[in-house]
């Protein structure tokens, strides 16, 4: 009997995941002494996941765990997911750690909210921290309602003193504050509903909590040095997404009106279009053009890049075996004309290899951009992944 239930066990156990070795290279002297021209890291996030009941629950394990040779802050670890999962017909439970997506637009994720940035892994935001939660899920014919009841607040990632590319001054996570006399124990809530209606896809979002995106402050480290200290501000924040696909146009938006930053209200956006020409020199390959928009209301008040400025792309994918694919793309500020150009490829290698290139520059920053700090920070970054 007990052979028998190890078997069963061992058969509904699935593990898959990767390691990577990654190594960045950048073209010029940093401006700190302390910091490199190049930089080697290995990481790992395997997964476990496990069901029974009928599939109607499940256990879903990711970690994840970098080692970088430089940056003490890069080297960390980080539960991605360790969620609960019960289902019924019209409703589901999911508690434990997750991530959770929302949003459409390709350069900026700018209603997505839930989980935390894990900027250290990469400047473009796109890589989160797993974050506890509660979640329950009603699931009806007029769309789903998402309730998340959000204990624990996770502080975003920074770069350290010998880690590349970082703000100048250095960011001190280590003496971050709040807004919340609760601190990092706030229990925040969001609510959701998401609707498809024919060729539309509607997300409608409250979130009332401490903000993911902290103001930085300038302060003194124990060395008598300038650095920016994070301060976390407690906020409300409704939002929209939507998107529309008509034919070969996918159209995107992405809207939020938030109080409590900086003690105000502000509005912002993003949104734009993908044109995709499909079979481009009759071949099997597409290319998506890509054209976005951001807009905040704060404009130079703004803590982000991104207040003003007009995003051009393409995204080329080859449809062969190997998943050929490249996305390139730059954001120009319509005020102080900074630019931010970026390059992302990758390829499969067999049946378990995966090559990726990655490269990033910033020119023409005035002294007052966000960016500023990283004007020495251009880089192309090589990743080598196996999966499991």
């Amino acid at each position: 009997m007990v052979t028998l239930i190890s078997h069963q066990l061992a058969f509904a156990a699935e593990w898959s995941g990767n390691i990577t070795a990654e190594a960045r290279y950048f073209f010029e002297d940093a401006l700190h002494h302390r910091q490199h021209r190049s930089a080697f890291s290995l990481s790992a996030q395997p997964e476990f996941y496990h069901e029974w009941d009928n599939r109607y629950q499940s256990l879903t394990f990711v970690p994840f765990i970098r080692w970088d040779e430089h940056d003490d802050e890069r080297s960390h670890f980080d539960i991605r997911e360790l969620t609960w999962l019960k289902a019924a017909r019209d409703w589901e439970l999911r508690v434990g750690i997750r991530k959770v997506f929302w949003g459409v637009t390709e350069s900026q994720h700018l209603v997505d909210i839930i989980n935390q940035t894990d900027l250290v892994e990469s400047p473009d935001g796109e890589e989160k921290l797993g974050q506890p939660m509660i979640n329950f899920a009603w699931i009806q014919d007029w769309g789903t309602l998402d309730l998340f009841i959000l204990p624990g607040f996770r502080e975003r990632t920074f770069a350290g003193f010998e880690g590349r590319p970082r703000s100048n001054p250095v960011i001190d996570a280590d003496r971050s504050i709040y807004a919340s006399p609760r601190e990092d124990k706030h229990i925040d809530l969001a609510l959701r509903w998401s609707h498809s209606i024919g060729n539309w896809d509607i997300g409608i979002s409250h979130f009332s909590g401490t903000s993911r995106d902290p103001d930085l402050q300038v302060g003194l480290n124990q060395q008598n040095q300038p650095v920016l200290i994070p301060l976390y501000q407690t906020i409300d924040q409704t939002s929209l997404d939507l998107q529309l696909v008509t034919e070969d146009w996918l159209w995107k938006l992405e809207a939020l009106s938030r109080q409590g930053q900086n003690g105000g209200r502000y509005f912002a956006f993003s949104g734009g279009f993908e044109y995709t020409l499909v079979g481009i020199f009759e071949s099997d390959a597409d290319l998506g053009l890509i054209t976005e928009y951001h807009f905040d209301d704060r404009k130079d008040f703004a803590p982000t890049p991104f207040n003003q400025d007009l995003m051009l792309g393409a995204r080329l994918a080859m449809n062969d075996v190997q998943s050929s694919e490249a996305l390139a793309g730059i954001i120009i500020d319509t005020d102080d004309h900074s630019k931010m150009f970026s390059i992302e490829a990758s390829r499969r290698i067999g049946d378990s290899w995966k090559i990726m290139l990655e490269g990033r520059t910033i020119t023409d920053t005035p002294s007052k951009s966000p960016l500023h700090g990283m004007r020495k920070d251009d880089y192309v970054q090589l990743e080598l992944g196996y999966y499991f």
